[in-house]
């Protein structure tokens, strides 16, 4: 059973916004047939939402390991743990950021969480992952590293 689980989906105006394939479509295909111009519009807007749903990245923790999308580490790798939210949270997307940092960013997410890696055989200084609810999932993480030890919110 998973301490933590979260799906990003995407920002709802990113699924809006992907409708513009139909009226595109009518406008490259309007010459040849109008239908196959709203046909092939339909399709490919049902395609891009089914990527964007499919391509949605998890933030799990279990199992003594955190994971983002595809990446893992192990909890007992893991260093400090920050969440962000608001002002602080674009600062550490933005002014901040490390360029060596791994990312997990949604731009429709304001909260972040900054993960310090503590493995020095890792060139990456930290991980910074979206979320929408920062403080829970940086509870989680520090319960899985320290599940003896309560942890105060």
């Amino acid at each position: 059973m998973a301490e933590y689980r979260e799906r990003l989906w995407p920002a709802t105006w990113i699924l809006i916004a992907s409708a513009l394939v139909i009226p595109a479509s009518l406008l490259v295909l309007a010459p040849l047939s109008v239908l196959a111009g709203a046909l092939t519009g339909i399709v490919l807007y049902a395609g891009c939402v089914a990527l964007f749903i499919y391509g949605a990245p998890v933030l799990a923790v279990q199992d003594g390991e955190l994971s983002a999308g595809r990446a893992r580490i192990p909890v007992s790798l893991i260093g400090d743990v920050v969440p962000f939210d608001g002002d602080e949270a674009a600062l550490e997307r933005g002014q901040r950021l490390n360029v060596t940092a791994f990312l997990v960013i949604r731009g429709g997410i304001r909260g972040v969480v900054k993960v310090g890696i503590a493995d020095p055989a890792d060139p990456t200084p930290y991980w910074l992952l979206s979320t929408r609810h920062p403080t829970e999932l940086a509870a989680a993480i520090l319960r899985s590293q320290r599940p003896d030890v309560p942890v105060e919110n």
